[in-house]
């Protein structure tokens, strides 16, 4: 099995970008920062992941949308909750490198495509560790936030699914 560092490794920066402008074309002016992304995974060693990276094409549950899902996915299930996609945006870069690349997603993506869409899931909330990690405390503290208040706290700041699709209904 290959994993994300092995792709990096075996692939040049200017072949990735051109697929990452190509797949992205809203991210051509960030181009710089995924470089830098890209350089820095280069050389950072990898750390062993008991989850593989899965990119899928999916559609959209609500408007149809055909996008492409980064997700991980645990090699040995402990538990039924470890049988679902796993969110990996905020890993620690290490990790990433460390996972290995299904086979559906060899079988299905280029090797430049699996890289990019990595990259671009992988910066999502910042093209420097730190930042993400920032990112990742705040959704944390929001989170224990809203376990802290109270059912009617929890009712006046909170909306229903079925309220928020009828208020984008209606705009």
């Amino acid at each position: 099995m290959m994993n994300l560092k092995q792709l990096i490794q075996s692939n040049s920066w200017l072949s990735v970008a051109a697929i990452l402008e190509n797949l992205y074309p809203d991210q051509k002016e960030s181009l710089e920062s995924y470089e830098d992304v890209y350089e820095k995974l280069k050389f950072m060693a990898a750390e062993e992941s008991n989850l593989s990276i899965e990119v899928e094409h999916q559609k959209d549950d609500f408007d149809g949308a055909e996008y492409v899902s980064v997700s991980g996915k645990y090699k040995n299930p402990e538990d039924e909750e470890e049988t679902f996609p796993q969110a990996i945006e905020f890993e620690p870069w290490r990790k990433w490198l460390g996972m290995d690349i299904t086979n559906e997603t060899l079988a299905d993506f280029s090797e430049l495509e699996i890289i990019a869409h990595c990259l671009f899931e992988m910066t999502f909330a910042g093209y420097e560790e730190e930042d993400i990690q920032e990112e990742l405390k705040k959704l944390e503290q929001e989170m224990d936030d809203y376990k802290a208040m109270t059912d009617d706290e929890k009712k006046a700041n909170s909306i229903s699914l079925d309220d928020l699709l009828d208020d984008m209904d209606n705009n």
